[in-house]
């Protein structure tokens, strides 16, 4: 009864540290947790617009968009994506390489390719009951039934201030979307290596809902996954609690600067092995200032990486590194990653080693080559781009002087027309049919409207599409003379759906 008792008081514990983290946010900030990409809907619940709540369920798609993405489609329609699937791969994370000090496990599950949605989503559509292992990401789900589940990695930087000591991250955190009266259970991956010391680690599975975040008890937990028996579904991640010094899974992802300089310039991350923290990275690197490609190098590391130790990046021949030495952290949590520079003046083969201080054992190593970095399909696409414009400038050069200045401004004058016409009612009416379930949150996350908003549009009218064309309209109002289709389009790029960024493209040629 004593220990019944003292679980009942440590499950209160972490519930209250972590509500207590929620509560010291501003209001803004609980509106911006609940905001991630379609995420913070409780589909255990009801939708405020009265829609069927389990949007994945199977009746809710289209037949257009199930003949598209059905799992078991021929290997022709396969080719046809295998382009944009491979460009996103390296958002994720490595697999894993066998560790010799976590316990090896015999257990097999059928292992399922998702299809790539829009905005990073994947869809598995599964036939019938049964065990499946998405092959993209390493989630195990349990399914009572034939379903369809959606689900797309988050950043855990956005969640940082609600993670609260003693719990820290223990794997990549997901949003998932389906229905929990037919979604079982669900295996979230780990980036730990447990070895001997299972017995005094205790996970959690860190679960936002609308009423707040929470910390929900597994079901089990083995060298590579957590159990967790779905409740509802929202953001939801693997958290874990230990006295002991925790040892990660590891990887070093390597991108190089593109330039027009022969000197070669690389950033180095060291990163736990997990898909948040290596998708983290891919996004970093898409939005600096500077371009890059990344170089394909076994990213796995030999030898685990251990919070607070140091390690040495080292080159052959010698090469500028800055900072020579880092202290390992998982900087899941952090918004910015760290990184290391290397740079050489000449694009010579060089080899770089990742080596642990303490022991001196080399942890990653890698030999880079010229054929890593040159890039053979950028050169044709430059050649044949400036062939293609050497053509067009023959063309124009033929044109009477005054003939071609009328045709280039024409263009001009016809593109910034389009760019700065304002977005008329049939327009707005025409995208609003478009939106989905997600019009609030777009409404509020992309579009700068007040909840209060909201409520009263859904006030003053019963037609879910007319709330949706008065939403747009109320942006429209506030924008004046800057709501065009190319503002809406920025505001929504990242978070609306195919439909509506075809629409918005559609306007603006």
């Amino acid at each position: 009864m004593s220990c019944s008792r003292a679980s009942q008081e440590s499950e209160r514990q972490s519930q209250e540290e972590v509500s207590s983290g929620y509560d010291t946010l501003s209001s803004q900030d609980r509106d911006s947790i609940l905001e991630s990409p379609d995420s913070s809907q409780d589909t255990s619940a009801g939708t405020q617009s009265g829609e069927d709540p389990s949007d994945s369920g199977s009746e809710t798609e289209s037949e257009s968009e199930e003949s598209q993405l059905e799992i078991g489609k021929s290997s022709e329609e396969q080719t046809e994506s295998s382009a944009e699937e491979s460009s996103f791969s390296q958002e994720f994370g490595c697999p894993r390489a066998p560790c010799e000090h976590c316990v090896t496990e015999n257990k097999q599950n059928e292992q399922v390719m998702p299809r790539l949605l829009s905005r990073g989503q994947f869809l598995l559509k599964v036939d019938c009951e049964g065990t499946y292992q998405c092959a993209r990401t390493g989630l195990i789900f349990e399914v009572n039934k034939k379903t369809d589940i959606k689900y797309s990695v988050l950043s855990w930087s956005k969640y940082a201030d609600l993670v609260v000591k003693p719990w820290i991250v223990g794997g990549p955190l997901f949003d998932v979307k389906c229905d929990p009266a037919i979604l079982v259970s669900i295996q979230f991956p780990h980036s730990l290596c447990l070895g001997h010391h299972e017995s005094l680690m205790t996970f959690k599975v860190f679960h936002i809902t609308k009423s707040g975040p929470a910390l929900e008890s597994t079901v089990d937990h083995s060298n590579t996954h957590v159990k967790w028996h779905v409740s509802s579904l929202s953001p939801v991640g693997p958290v874990i609690q230990t006295q002991e010094t925790v040892q990660h899974h590891g990887a070093v992802i390597l991108y190089k600067v593109i330039d027009s300089h022969p000197s070669l310039s690389f950033r180095v991350y060291v990163a736990t092995n997990n898909d948040s923290f290596i998708r983290d990275i891919a996004k970093a690197v898409k939005h600096s200032s500077k371009k890059f490609m990344k170089i394909d190098k076994p990213p796995v590391c030999l030898k685990l990486l251990e919070n607070g130790k140091r390690y040495r990046l080292v080159s052959e021949p010698e090469a500028e590194i800055t900072p020579e030495e880092i202290e390992f952290v998982d900087g899941s949590l952090l918004k910015l990653k760290s990184y290391i520079e290397v740079f050489l003046e000449q694009p010579l083969e060089f080899k770089l080693s990742l080596v642990e201080l303490d022991s001196e054992e080399i942890v990653w190593k890698a030999k880079l080559r010229e054929c890593d970095w040159v890039q053979h399909d950028q050169n044709q696409n430059i050649q044949k781009n400036s062939t293609n414009l050497n053509r067009r400038r023959k063309i124009s050069d033929s044109l009477p002087e005054e003939e071609n200045y009328m045709k280039r401004m024409k263009q001009i004058d016809t593109s910034d027309s389009i760019k700065k016409e304002v977005l008329s009612d049939q327009q707005l009416m025409t995208l609003a049919r478009k939106f989905g379930k997600e019009w609030i949150e777009l409404g509020i996350a992309n579009l700068g409207l007040e909840i209060a908003d909201i409520d009263a549009i859904q006030e003053n009218c019963e037609d879910i599409t007319v709330c949706k064309f008065r939403m747009l309209k109320k942006w429209q109002e506030r924008e004046r003379k800057n709501a065009t289709a190319q503002n809406l389009y920025n505001c929504l790029e990242n978070d609306a759906s195919v439909e509506v960024h075809g629409i918005l493209k559609g306007f603006l040629e």
